[in-house]
């Protein structure tokens, strides 16, 4: 089909036939897309009777439906086990085991997987599993296909697990005698060497002993490869069952034996088991038997037997440090040569070896070459162990510079995961290593940056940090290679396709305030952090950009770069164009309220917080309505009172102007979890303010004393020009003096007592403002020092020489009306005139020395004391 060029498409007459040819042959390739859609009459086969209940429907699907809705009910069976248990073991199950018989691959692989699942959801009970679903398993286990003899060996060993010793020894160990005879299918004996493993820690030892054993030493002498690699594989499975003893005596000959088979596979088992059993061999058994074996393995592997060699290398650490304590220092030698060998195995250049053939067995051999480098790499800390730390630069550094340069992915990939285990063995040493630490980081392969940044934050702390001999010198020259290798690490990863790779770096880069000067982070990472927020176009990126950036914040100490930096945070995201930079700085504040102070949070980001509520988008509005709950938090009361009144303003305008419902929504709903948080207090605060307080009441009250003593002054000294006044208008003898003179000192001692109840009754009172007016101040409030009785007001007269005061209001006369009535004729006006003589120095000046008494609230007790003055021979009492 000729190519359709539309930039240069000609429609002349001459080329239009061409192109209709071309479109007719792109219908024919779909043709065969609609003829795979099903015709009526199998879409007729596929219906089944909506009213059919579970059970029903599977029965009919099982009975007359297809493959695939047999496979559905098959796949659906743990979910009508946990509906309806008895129904299904009566009615659906029965019908699952007749089609097991001849269902294909898919049904025996989702049926298996069915069984497992019945099993672990425990859906029944033990005992009704075994009864009705392990003679199914057990008859479909040895299946001619053998993906599918393998799914259901898997859930048969699961299920020997759960199952009863006594079901186990009856249904699966007795008939396992005949199945591992020779005269059985190699898959029945494979199947019975993986039941012998997982049955030989179900049973205690002699009852192994006795029946397990004699199988397990047949099926390791099965004249198959395949029987005795499976069964060799297994030995470690009843070895641990049988214990040390029966180990050394029974399994380890086995060992032996299989070690020096003819067949690779068998030897390679053999060598496997050999090195996971080391730890139940005693020191003689490792020497005299173990360590020979390793030894030719070792010589073979290079010579005639190359099979064994990426073996030997992923197991080579766990061997040496196995076999350590037996080493001579010549063997230690040699085995740290061979692996020395093995990490550099297949980088060797041949010379005068050009021909064709040489270099498709190189090529052959490149995948195994590099899964025994590969190996070395990941044995690389086991072999520290082995040569101690202290040797690394002697021994093992060159190998190490090897790994780390290797020209394969996979295997500098393997060093880089393994460069924290590394750094913490060489602790004082571990500044030995930063170049290849800055060379992993630099490492093209976006891979090995990935497997490097796992434990990046430990590996430079261990870096600046570690141990004593590795010197502040050395640690201040590797800052600045770190630096550079830092932030090219973080660009390429940027602009790469792999965006979680990014993410992962920038979450660890958070760990540099620790690492370097907070001026370092400031020019070198906090602007690029900054730069990614605004630029990048994947979320993650941009919040873990966002989070660290944050930490750095949290870290700087200098204030004008943190002003600098909050203003820009504020400007071009909180204010910036760009919705998105609007939504990027709702997460930079949820992540600062996380990081830094409830202060801090408040001074700077609150309000340009709130100014968001009038944001045009509704996306931004609605993220903010999410968040408010948090930003309530912050505040404290009463510190922040003034913040506390514009959140609820601004709650209040988004209730009554959001038009969006989504968003009008997430308000009422944000509404009731404000109403229900509780606001934290400033307890400090309120103890400043309380005391303030009390300072600004004490200062008052001493203005207040000061103007009673004042007060109390004036009156005194009116009080005594009206004893003057009295003394020098009688006349007569001294006695009346004296008599005027009692009355006198009488009535001022009255005039700091309070007025009884029955005359300070408000209602009672014929003016009531009077009565308040009065009240008031005889109780010593302090509000006022003058009496006011509105328009009846106290007035005095002078007559004549008699110098007597008198009432002319009417409200004077009608507040004592009922104690004038107590008395009759001449007692009436003697009565009425001793009130008025008590009542004058309280008006002049008894004022003062009533609310000073009040402000001490310790009134002396003849103060306290009521006098009764006596006139006309009858006492009469005034309050």
């Amino acid at each position: 089909m000729r190519p359709i060029i539309f930039s240069k498409m000609d429609f002349s007459h001459s080329n239009l036939f061409g192109y209709i040819e071309d479109l007719q042959e792109l219908t024919i390739i779909e043709r065969p897309v609609r003829r795979s859609l099903k015709t009526p009459e199998e879409i007729e086969r596929l219906t089944v009777d909506e009213e059919l209940s579970d059970i029903e429907r599977a029965v009919f699907l099982l009975s007359s439906g297809q493959d695939i809705q047999g496979t559905s009910v098959v796949a659906n069976l743990p979910v009508l086990m946990r509906q309806n248990p008895a129904e299904t073991l009566r009615r659906v199950l029965p019908k699952i085991r007749e089609v097991l018989h001849v269902a294909g691959v898919e049904m025996q692989l989702t049926a298996a997987v069915s069984f497992l699942t019945v099993l672990q959801e425990e859906s029944v009970s033990i005992h009704t599993y075994s009864h009705s679903f392990l003679h199914i398993i057990l008859q479909n286990v040895e299946h001619r296909d053998a993906g599918v003899s393998n799914a259901w060996l898997e859930t048969l060993l699961a299920v020997i697990e759960a199952l009863p010793k006594e079901t186990v020894r009856h249904e699966i160990l007795n008939p396992l005698v005949s199945k591992a005879q020779l005269s059985q299918t190699l898959q029945s004996r494979l199947v019975s060497c993986k039941i012998m493993g997982k049955v030989a820690n179900k049973f205690e030892a002699h009852i192994v002993k006795r029946e397990v054993l004699p199988l397990v030493k047949s099926l390791c002498q099965d004249v198959e490869y395949e029987v005795r690699t499976c069964m060799c594989r297994q030995l470690e499975h009843v070895a641990r069952g049988i214990g040390t003893e029966l180990t050394k005596t029974v399994v380890l000959p086995e060992l032996v034996e299989l070690a020096r088979d003819e067949g690779s596979s068998v030897r390679l088992a053999a060598f496997e088991t050999l090195v996971n059993l080391l730890d139940m061999f005693d020191a003689d058994d490792r020497s005299q038997t173990v360590l020979p074996l390793v030894k030719s393995f070792c010589e073979k592997s290079f010579k005639a037997d190359e099979s064994i060699l990426v073996s030997l290398s992923f197991h080579l650490g766990k061997l040496c440090n196995g076999l350590y304590g037996i080493f001579t220092p010549e063997q230690h030698l040699r085995f740290l040569e061979f692996y020395k060998k093995l990490s550099t195995l297949g980088l060797q250049q041949e010379n005068g070896h050009n021909d064709n053939q040489l270099h498709l067995q190189t090529l052959e051999q490149e995948k195994k070459y590099i899964s025994v480098r590969k190996n070395c790499a990941y044995n690389f800390p086991a072999m520290i162990v082995f040569v101690d730390p202290k040797n690394f630069n002697l021994e093992l550094y060159s190998i190490f510079f090897c790994l780390c340069h290797d020209p394969e992915v996979p295997v500098r990939y393997t060093m880089a995961i393994s460069f924290f285990e590394v750094a913490k063995l060489l602790n004082s040493d571990v500044y030995t290593i930063h170049k290849e630490l800055v060379t992993l980081l630099q490492d093209e392969s976006l891979e090995v940056l990935d497997a490097l940044v796992g434990h990046l934050p430990e590996i430079l702390e261990l870096m600046t940090n570690g141990g004593e001999n590795s010197g502040s010198e050395s640690k201040l020259l590797s800052i600045p290679d770190l630096i550079p290798a830092l932030t090219t690490a973080e660009q390429r990863a940027a602009t790469s396709l792999k965006w979680r790779t990014h993410e992962k770096l920038l979450q660890k880069y958070a760990c540099l305030p620790h690492i370097i000067s907070s001026d370092q982070i400031y020019y070198r990472f906090l602007h690029r952090m900054l730069t990614i927020i605004l630029t990048n176009n994947v979320l993650p990126v941009q919040k873990a950009a966002a989070r660290t950036l944050c930490v750095y914040l949290r870290y700087n100490r200098k204030q004008e770069q943190r002003h600098e930096v909050i203003q820009k945070l504020i400007e071009q995201l909180g204010q910036g164009k760009s919705y998105w930079n609007r939504l990027r700085f709702l997460d930079t504040c949820e992540f600062i309220m996380e990081l830094f102070s409830k202060s801090f949070f408040c001074k700077y980001f609150f309000l340009p917080v709130l100014e968001l509520t009038h944001d045009p988008v509704a996306n931004v509005r609605m993220k903010l309505c999410c968040l408010l709950p948090k930003v309530k938090s912050t505040l404290k009361i009463p510190t922040d009172k003034h913040l506390l009144q514009q959140l609820e303003l601004c709650i209040r305008k988004l209730l009554c102007q959001e038009k969006d419902k989504d968003v009008l929504t997430i308000v009422k709903r944000t509404v009731l979890e404000l109403d229900r948080m509780e606001i934290s207090v400033d307890a400090e605060q309120l103890e400043k303010e309380k005391q303030k307080n009390e300072g600004r009441s004490t200062n008052i009250n001493d203005k207040m004393l000061e103007k009673k003593c004042r007060d109390s002054k004036t009156s005194s000294v009116l009080a005594k020009s009206i004893n003057l006044s009295v003394s020098g208008s009688s006349s007569g003898t001294s006695v009346g003096k004296e008599e005027k003179k009692s009355k006198l000192v009488r009535s001022q001692s009255f005039s700091t007592q309070v007025l009884h109840p029955k005359y300070t009754n408000i209602d009672k009172c014929p003016n009531k403002s009077s009565a308040t007016a009065y009240t008031s101040s005889v109780s010593g409030m302090g509000k006022s020092c003058m009496l006011s009785f509105s328009d009846d007001s106290f007035r005095t007269h002078s007559s004549g020489n008699s110098g007597n005061a008198a009432f002319t209001s009417s409200s004077s006369r009608n507040l004592f009306n009922s104690a004038d009535q107590k008395n009759s004729g001449n007692k009436d006006s003697q009565s009425r005139k001793m009130s008025i003589i008590q009542l004058v120095p309280e008006w002049e000046g008894g004022m003062g020395q009533s609310e000073e008494k009040t402000e001490n609230q310790t009134p002396r007790s003849s103060d306290r004391k009521m006098r009764e003055p006596e006139i006309g021979g009858s006492n009469v009492l005034v309050r």
